[in-house]
């Protein structure tokens, strides 16, 4: 089992940044890949950015050029840079493993952004 903790969530105006970070224990050789997703009020869980095992990162669109992921292996360790906030990135923001077989979740993180 891989257990996910994530923290950096908060409040923040528009324009303003927050950094997420996620740590992984367990059985952290079973993860493929790591990122981050969010839920809004009201709408589906979608991918925000994903790191895999081999260093390669994907994002959603809607946080290109905003957002930075990276990884420190050593402390089992991601972390979401996030700059140049908007109002609709506020969201639940939950950190994801991607396991060999499944995935594991983080509890979630609220992120705010509002003047």
């Amino acid at each position: 089992q891989v257990q996910l903790v994530e923290s950096g969530g908060g409040l923040v105006q528009p324009g303003g940044s927050l950094r997420l970070s996620c740590t992984a224990s367990g059985s952290i050789f079973s993860i493929n890949a790591m990122g981050w997703y969010r839920q809004a009020p009201g709408k589906q869980r979608e991918m925000v950015a994903v790191i895999t095992s081999g260093g390669s990162t994907s994002f959603a669109d809607s946080v290109k050029g905003r957002f930075t992921l990276s990884r420190n292996n050593a402390k089992n360790m991601v972390y979401l840079q996030m700059n140049s906030l908007k109002l609709e990135d506020t969201a639940v923001y939950y950190c994801n493993a991607r396991l060999r077989a499944g995935s594991a979740w983080g509890q979630g993180t609220q992120v705010t952004v509002s003047s």
